[in-house]
């Protein structure tokens, strides 16, 4: 099978950078994103690359070198679809807030939709890609959609999950440890639509890079993989807090075991917890799906990898209302960072919101810089939440453009993400101009924490007793 015509629905963190990619790597096919948000097309087609509504290292040279020759951004849907040979399907699936399953289960009414659009606007067979991150038998959801709406057309349904890591996917889709494509291994039409997307891969991906397995195994080995990412993180966390309490240092006991070669030392730093649209989401469905089969102890098993990360939020902003002496009412907390992970502008569960959230709960007012993150989207986290009114969140939270005019005056300092430049800050400006004592509470490690103490600072670093 020929794919010359390649349509992707949903232009956020996962369909704008691959499709951006697959468009680079194969200029000999045309590639579609399309979304409903004209918004976010008009910022994916600005003549500004730094405007693009993703920001990750790298992306924008690859979109101003492909777009407008095989690459574009539209909202006509229908009519991508119709000229499509392959779609895929990258909207959103966040975690229900309503109804049975609510707080668990993956919201998958986007993707139903999707479904029954790509039924309705096709006029030739379509291999549809969920590249989504879906529960287990979701493909078997889509096909019914398709086959008994889809006007007698056949559809064979992949499902491609993607391993990215945000910051760094870009380098991850040029060079992936692994590309997955499930499909219907049991005829010839479900195999010959699987090497149809491994032909699109093949033309940059080396072939042993790349896995073939039913559908049902690689729905779940997406969510498999991302609930043992996070067990990781949550695992040296826990023991982050045995380490302030007994004097052992937490880098130390990582060093330590990450130089074995069956553990390894990758997803063992300590932090104020993990953030992303992935971790947290992923495996709440994961527990769900245990639960819907009965299997309850499976899934108290993985629903405690949540458990230990919403305590490590919870701690590190008890850390600081203990060390202001037990108040941070009308008291100035500055944080750095407020994006999930640095080199990038997503905020999807990032720790900092829910560390915030408790301090402004304790009256805190808070200051905040972050290089990518826009005060609106800082505003649109907290107001989600919905524990204070939209007015009191503005008047107790605010965005700074300047490190230093956010630290001056400052009670305390939080290290939330881990950018790079706050390493260079000058500390000794900082500290002149700040709340004395001065404290810093270091949520990522990222400082050198025995030269700010020769400053003058105080200093909470995870997982190191003070």
């Amino acid at each position: 099978m020929n794919i010359s015509k390649i349509c992707c629905i949903g232009a956020g963190y996962v369909g704008g950078p691959t499709m951006a990619v697959i468009a680079q790597k194969c200029p000999q096919i045309q590639v579609k994103v399309v979304d409903i948000n004209q918004a976010r097309i008009d910022a994916w087609n600005s003549e500004d690359l730094s405007a693009l509504p993703v920001y990750e290292p790298g992306l924008d040279a690859i979109v101003g070198e492909a777009r407008g020759r095989n690459l574009f951004f539209s909202s006509e849907v229908d009519l991508a679809i119709e000229e499509a040979d392959m779609v895929f399907i990258s909207v959103n699936t966040p975690t229900k807030t309503y109804g049975e399953g609510k707080g668990q289960a993956a919201d998958l009414k986007w993707i139903e939709k999707c479904a029954r659009q790509i039924a309705s606007a096709s006029k030739s067979n379509k291999i549809v890609v969920e590249k989504s991150t879906l529960p287990v038998r979701t493909a078997e959801a889509v096909k019914d959609i398709l086959d008994n709406t889809g006007n007698g057309y056949k559809f064979q349904i992949l499902s491609n999950p993607e391993f990215l890591a945000e910051g760094t996917a870009v380098e991850d889709l040029l060079d992936p440890d692994r590309v997955l494509i499930g499909g219907d291994t049991s005829t010839e039409e479900g195999l010959e639509a699987i090497q149809a997307l491994v032909d699109v891969y093949a033309h940059w991906v080396p072939s042993e890079r790349i896995l073939s397995t039913n559908v049902w195994s690689s729905e779940l080995s997406k969510l498999t993989a991302n609930a043992f990412l996070a067990q990781r993180v949550s695992s040296i966390n826990s023991l982050s807090e045995l380490c302030e309490s007994t004097e052992a240092d937490i880098y130390e006991v990582s060093r330590a075991i990450g130089k074995d070669s069956r553990i390894g030392p990758k997803f063992l730093q300590p932090s104020v917890g993990f953030g992303g649209s992935c971790f947290q989401k992923d495996i709440l469905n994961l527990v769900y799906i245990c639960r819907s089969y009965g299997l309850f102890e499976v899934a108290d098993y993985w629903e405690q990898v949540i458990k230990i990360n919403d305590h490590q939020k919870g701690r590190f902003a008890k850390k600081i209302i203990k060390s202001l002496y037990n108040t941070v009412s009308g008291k100035k907390i500055t944080f750095l960072g407020w994006a999930f992970k640095k080199d990038t502008n997503d905020t999807r569960e990032s720790a900092a919101i829910y560390v915030a959230d408790l301090l402004l709960n304790e009256g805190a007012n808070i200051y905040v810089y972050d290089p990518k993150v826009s005060e609106d989207q800082m505003y649109n986290d907290i107001d989600y939440l919905n524990t204070r009114t939209k007015v009191e969140n503005r008047r107790l939270l605010q965005s700074e453009f300047d490190p230093y005019a956010a630290c001056k005056g400052a009670h305390a300092i939080a290290v939330l993400t881990e950018w790079d430049e706050f390493r260079e800050l000058d500390w000794q400006k900082i500290y002149d101009q700040m709340q004395k004592p001065c404290q810093i509470f270091d949520g990522r490690n990222l400082l050198d924490k025995q030269k700010l103490e020769k400053i003058g600072f105080r200093v909470y670093a995870i997982g190191k007793s003070s």
